[in-house]
């Protein structure tokens, strides 16, 4: 039952919710005002009926745990779902959303978040974005003392326990976050002061971008819901700014001949990757978790069980694929099979060189020592080859785009090319390759009006 008690000129009230773990009282309250001019007898009798609405809102779980802020949730979220739930590739990107939204709305308590705290945010996000001031760039003396070591990029990556793409960008001048800065000055030997200085720059983002940031404090918000610690979403009475649809990036028939012709110059493990993922259409975290146990050499199959992805708090690490029907076998042609004996082959000639330094992980590709590769070094490598090319610029996600827009408009059926891609369902294949359907469609439409073009009939004499 609720408790009232009277303050001044206005009442508390306060609903018993039983006793924690620590053997606590639980308790929630409110406080509640007259209007001007009530008599006794009116106060009286409305506040026994706020305090019976507040104890059935308490009862029922609509009522936000006193005190608890935005950032409050978001630390149990993580905690209790996200850790669950949630690849850890996934969580790691959303903590570094967390970065620009705490500081944005995190003070804000939960039972007083309202639209107009999340219109502020996108805004602001879009024009100028949210600055973080926990990002730093490397001084020029470091920056020397590396280039006068000569140090490999490989080499240092692993020592330092980062990605090369991180490193190469870092090298270039990019801003990178402190921890990364730190494992970099303790690989080089240098203190924090003398390697970097902090960045003062200011990150415009697209407002794709920014969609992806409601996106996140929406799915949060809804969870508190679920868990009945807010009675609604102020998310959902937002619109954030429309982005435009882009097409899916890829390289046409003539520009795939092309593309073969230049990888003849590259290294074979390189020539392999590019050709394995424009005629399998596998995601590049899949590639880099092939083993050579996945393939069928007699039913020329190769069957995708696993993905490989980094995080710099976990280096390369395994996963399951990213859906369930992303788990799936495919059959390639005899070509494909081919190569990868020759590249077989090769391997184990460089297993044979390294000897007892060789990590045997049955992984297709690796590092020189037979570690699994880095995901980021082939996405590293592809832009620096692609660059060289006068192809048009795309990115190594692009090849998958290429095989599966080559399969539909050579006409395969949509649920083939569907369960060949792991996508969970046609419509996804078909959202994202609006403009091969297209296409197909209008292919259909010259092929109809040929077959039902009136026949000249000739006249007997």
């Amino acid at each position: 039952m609720a408790t009232i008690t009277k303050r001044d000129n206005s009442y508390h009230i306060m609903v018993s919710c039983g006793y924690n773990s620590r053997n606590r009282q639980i308790r929630k309250c409110m406080t509640w005002n007259p209007d001007p001019g009530m008599t006794n007898r009116q106060i009286e009798k409305a506040v026994r009926e706020a305090a019976v609405l507040f104890e059935n809102k308490v009862r029922l779980g609509n009522v936000a745990q006193t005190g608890a802020t935005f950032a409050d949730f978001v630390e149990r979220w993580l905690d209790e779902y996200a850790e669950k739930q949630l690849a850890p590739k996934t969580i790691w990107r959303y903590k570094q959303f967390m970065e620009r939204i705490l500081p944005a709305i995190g003070h804000i308590r939960l039972d007083k978040l309202q639209p107009i705290h999340l219109i502020e945010f996108y805004n602001n996000l879009a024009d100028d974005g949210v600055r973080n001031s926990d990002t730093w760039v490397i001084r020029p003396a470091l920056l020397e003392k590396f280039k006068v070591k000569n140090v490999s990029v490989s080499v240092f990556a692993k020592k330092a326990k980062i990605g090369e793409t991180t490193l190469r960008s870092i090298l270039d001048g990019n801003p990178c976050k402190r921890y990364i800065a730190e494992r970099m000055c303790d690989a080089m030997g240098v203190t924090m002061t003398r390697g970097f200085k902090e960045s003062e720059t200011r990150t415009n983002l697209s407002r794709r971008t920014v969609q992806h940031y409601h996106r996140l404090v929406s799915s949060i918000l809804s969870t508190a819901v679920i868990w009945q610690i807010i009675p609604d979403n102020p998310a959902k009475r937002v619109k954030p700014p429309k982005a435009p649809r882009q097409e899916a990036k890829y390289l046409d028939e003539q520009q795939v001949a092309v593309l073969f012709e230049r990888l003849k110059e590259e290294p074979i493990k390189y020539q392999v990757i590019v050709k394995l993922l424009i005629y399998s259409g596998m995601r590049r975290g899949e590639l880099c978790g092939l083993e050579w146990k996945d393939i069928n050499w007699q039913k020329q199959t190769i069957s995708i069980r696993r993905s490989s992805q980094y995080l710099p708090d976990k280096g390369v690490f395994t996963k399951d694929t990213k859906t369930e029907t992303s788990d799936r076998t495919i059959r390639l042609p005899a070509e494909v099979f081919d190569m990868l004996k020759n590249y077989r082959a090769w391997q184990n000639e460089e297993r044979l060189k390294l000897g007892q330094c060789w990590h045997e992980r049955d992984r297709l590709f690796t590092t020189f020592d037979g570690s699994p590769i880095f995901p980021e070094t082939i996405t590293s490598w592809f832009r620096d080859f692609i660059r060289k090319t006068d192809l048009p610029y795309v990115s190594i996600h692009s090849l998958r785009h290429t095989n599966i827009t080559l399969l539909i408009m050579a006409g395969v059926p949509l649920q083939t090319v569907a369960k060949r891609a792991g996508h969970s369902s046609t419509v996804t294949t078909s959202m994202i390759y609006s403009h091969a359907i297209q296409s197909v469609d209008e292919m259909a439409s010259d092929a109809l009006a040929d077959i039902l073009k009136p026949k000249r009939v000739g006249v007997g004499g």
